[in-house]
């Protein structure tokens, strides 16, 4: 923001392509991580859900609670920007259409050919070929099964080490970046910044309060008692940002709420490795706020294909750290409803703020899962 005139142009030449050669350097393991990811997550759900019934009903609300909870951030979100319209502009030449129109889209949604959509980063066939495969790989036996799922396994850690070599030198990246973004914008950038995490902590926060609802509904729960029973982990979620680190304490919870423990033992391990329901209606947020930023039109069906999508990329995206979970399941979404992902380092640099409100939802709906399926077992 300080530079102007010959010298930033200088230095714009000088850092533009370093700021994206690294992007391109994070965005290359996105498809065979995905990939990877969704066929083996779904294939290990799928094993998990035959093993009992419990485990299944807890799946299956899963799939349910985290559709209502993206679906609910895509209007949430749509809604915001459109009362307060996005600050700036962070158009980039070369952008991508916003998507084929609906009967091509319809078309594209079974692939033809696998390989070529994850070719062209066809996400959304490409995350269709996943789910078919995953489910089949659990209906045959485990010897093939396994032949299988080892080099995909193998596939998704040698991608991580390269997605680690990558933010080794993160800082040098982000800050080529953030100077684009500050050449352009000026100031504007902290209110653009500013703007993001209000948003997507809106979004967190009702997908925090829909867990009530779910609560009240299904497991005849009252949303104060469940209040009083979750505002232990609540607290310590918020200090450790970690859901895995809250588990001792939700297990009180769910006692605290009457769930057996037996069930509880079943559910929230699941819940914790699976099921994060804040952490995706936020993907769905960050994909849309990008759309008004990069002046992407969508409409309802935008809307509903970046929340159908966030479900399994949520689902597929178990044990990540949290600055590769952040690309591996934001990127998707966006290139799904053709949203440039050139700014999500930026969005990085600041996602401690957010990520609260993630962990507080995430754990929030943990309990709330459990206690439906714990107190009123069918």
């Amino acid at each position: 923001m300080a530079t102007s005139g010959p010298a930033q142009g200088v230095l714009g030449q000088i850092l533009e392509p370093v700021g994206s050669l690294w992007l391109d350097a994070l965005t290359m393991p996105v498809v065979p991580l995905v990939f990877g990811l969704l066929v083996t997550g779904v294939a290990s759900a799928s094993r998990s859900a035959a093993a009992g019934k419990t485990a299944t009903r807890a799946l299956l609300l899963f799939a349910v609670m985290l559709t209502g909870a993206c679906l609910f951030a895509a209007a949430l979100a749509e809604g915001m920007l459109h009362l307060w319209p996005a600050q700036g502009t962070l158009a980039v030449a070369g952008m991508p259409p916003a998507g084929p129109d609906a009967g091509a889209w319809y078309r594209s949604i079974i692939p033809a050919n696998p390989i070529k959509a994850a070719v062209e980063t066809a996400m959304v066939p490409l995350v269709v070929f996943a789910l078919f495969l995953g489910f089949a790989t659990a209906r045959i036996g485990d010897e093939l099964a396994e032949a299988l799922l080892k080099p995909l396994r193998a596939l998704v850690e040698a991608m991580l080490v390269i997605v680690g070599w990558v933010l080794v030198v993160g800082p040098i990246g982000i800050a080529a970046l953030a100077f684009g973004a500050g050449a352009r914008l000026g100031a504007g950038i902290l209110g653009t910044l500013g703007q993001y995490v209000v948003v997507v902590a809106a979004c967190c926060l009702a997908a925090t309060l829909l867990a009530y609802l779910w609560a009240a509904a299904a497991g005849r729960v009252s949303p104060l008692r469940l209040a009083r029973a979750a505002l232990p982990a609540q607290t310590v979620a918020l200090g450790t940002q970690s859901s895995l680190a809250t588990l001792p304490v939700m297990l009180e919870s769910a006692a605290a709420l009457g769930v057996p423990p037996a069930a509880a033992g079943i559910v929230l391990p699941l819940a914790v490795s699976l099921f994060r329901a804040a952490s995706a209606a936020a993907n769905v947020a960050v994909a849309v706020y990008l759309a008004h930023m990069h002046d992407v039109p969508i409409g309802a069906g935008e809307l509903a294909l970046a929340a159908l999508v966030a479900v399994p990329i949520s689902l597929g995206a178990v044990g990540l750290p949290a600055q590769v979970s952040f690309f591996a399941t934001i990127a998707p979404v966006c290139i799904a409803i053709g949203v440039p992902v050139t700014a999500l380092p930026l969005l990085l640099a600041i996602e401690a703020v957010p990520d609260l409100f993630r962990t507080l939802g995430n754990v929030t709906n943990d309990i709330a899962v459990t206690s439906i399926v714990g107190i009123n077992p069918r």
